[in-house]
């Protein structure tokens, strides 16, 4: 039987990897490696709600040069992810010694980033449209070189298949707590822009480099990279081993159908609550009340993954939040009561989709390790940041013509009847249609728990049979 064909094949459970060597963490090691994502998710609201607007408005850029100025700068982003996916696997262990192969990465982009924000929150006098697009360049450069081996590295700290969920639901639980701030900021405060670009000059320059040397001082980074492939054939052998990782394909497909399921929600959240309920007031705490219920769910789900697998319950809280969410395009004015019942329905099963597909996503890794020798993690995470993104760009692309199109005009009062009704379709129906789709080409997916168990049993034979192999040629 080939390995592409065992992978799909049921396997009897091996020994238990938690006890047979691989890594467990104690909780101040997961919030050591959690804080890092508080930080980063705290940046994006400023970076893509206030900054927009600061430089058009009052430094006097304009809103086309600072459209294309950002459109460019996300084009870039999207380049340089699977760039430093590759170097950072790449980096080997031995040149670092003990430091590893991510953390280097982490380091190096910590101060790009710190002075980046300073000169984009915290400009000179008259900075143009020129100052935007270099340090916006600079500080997606510095961002990604933190983000992308930070994601990677988490696939590599534990071999076990549910530390390594514990691992992911503590970094996605930080990054929503750091969403929630960045939200709370705004919605509390009542300060004029400058002041408040100040204010989080001080507190990312602040926070960023405390979370990553407390996240790199507290945990390992053994830099293995694997055996290396004939020069010639490392190209070949990548697009191969990818193209015939089935687990690996489904995973991406369901996770990027799923990230537009969820984008086109966040996009007309507040046009729904505006328009729809009528409530506009209620805005933030109904997104606090969903995100609070996502953290309070998650170790509930990770209970559960324990018991039945991770694709399993992930499907199940598609399941959960698809049958709640449809009950939104039934709502109108008056209907809060019914809306704040939505929102912890629909809030729960989040906390299974945030830490459920990442941890998933390393557990696909360690089959290409299998079939290549390499462990190439930022690779294959650079990919996963890539279907993170563009879905939610398509979200836009979706929901904003569509609404043209119903006639739907964000300057009137109000709105006709068949427009409110499409835009409650677009937030609710549409997203649950995409959901189903995405848990049917989930069925059959092959990596469970003892399936996983099998692939490390295999990995760690490779490592005892190359291991005489190298001392034999260090010795030569």
């Amino acid at each position: 039987m080939t390995r592409a064909a065992a992978a799909d094949a049921p396997s009897a459970a091996g020994p238990d990897t938690a006890s047979g060597g691989a890594r467990c963490f104690a909780w101040w090691q997961l919030g050591a490696y959690a804080l890092p994502g508080v930080p980063l998710a705290a940046l994006l609201l400023p970076l893509y709600v206030t900054l927009p607007t600061y430089y058009a408005q009052d430094l006097g850029v304009g809103m086309a040069a600072v459209g294309s100025v950002l459109l460019l700068a996300r084009l870039w982003d999207v380049v340089t992810d699977p760039l430093i996916g590759l170097l950072s696997d790449r980096t080997a262990g031995r040149i670092w010694g003990r430091f590893g192969r991510r953390k280097p990465w982490m380091v190096a982009g910590l101060p790009l980033a710190v002075v980046s924000v300073w000169l984009l929150f915290v400009p000179p006098f008259a900075a143009g449209w020129e100052h935007l697009l270099l340090w916006t360049v600079l500080l997606y450069t510095g961002g990604t070189m933190i983000l992308l081996p930070y994601n990677a590295w988490a696939a590599e700290l534990s071999s076990d298949y549910d530390e390594r969920s514990r691992i992911a639901a503590a970094r996605e639980v930080a990054i929503v707590v750091g969403t929630v701030a960045a939200m709370a900021g705004p919605a509390l405060l009542t300060l004029e822009r400058t002041t408040v670009m100040q204010a989080n000059a001080w507190a990312l320059s602040t926070l960023l480099p405390l979370g990553v040397l407390a996240c790199l001082i507290a945990l390992p980074d053994d830099g293995r990279a694997g055996r290396e492939a004939e020069p010639g054939q490392r190209g070949r052998l990548a697009l191969r081993v990818v193209l015939r990782n089935r687990p690996f394909r489904q995973l991406i497909v369901a996770y990027f159908l799923n990230g537009i399921a969820y984008g086109l929600p966040a996009t007309l959240f507040l046009l729904y609550v505006e328009f729809v309920l009528q409530a506009e007031a209620w805005a933030w705490p109904l997104l606090g009340l969903y995100f609070a219920c996502a953290v309070g769910a998650v170790p509930l789900w990770l209970r559960l993954s324990r018991r039945y697998g991770k694709h399993r319950v992930w499907m199940a809280a598609m399941g959960m939040a698809a049958a709640s969410f449809w009950i939104a395009v039934l709502l109108g004015p008056g209907d809060l009561g019914w809306f704040v019942l939505v929102c912890v329905l629909t809030g729960l099963p989040l906390g299974a989709e945030l830490a459920l597909p990442p941890s998933m996503q390393a557990d696909v890794i360690d089959l290409d390790t299998l079939y290549s020798g390499r462990r190439r993690a930022g690779l294959f995470f650079a990919a996963w940041g890539v279907a993170t993104k563009v879905p939610l760009a398509l979200a836009v692309g979706i929901a904003f013509p569509l609404l043209a199109l119903a006639g739907f005009e964000e300057a009137a009062a109000s709105q006709s009847a068949g427009t409110l009704l499409a835009l409650a379709a677009l937030y609710s129906l549409l997203p649950c249609a995409i959901k189903l789709l995405s848990i049917w080409l989930l069925r059959g997916y092959p990596i469970d728990a003892a399936e996983q168990r099998r692939i490390q049993a295999e990995l760690r034979a490779q490592e005892t049979q190359a291991a005489p192999v190298a001392a034999a040629g260090a010795g030569g």
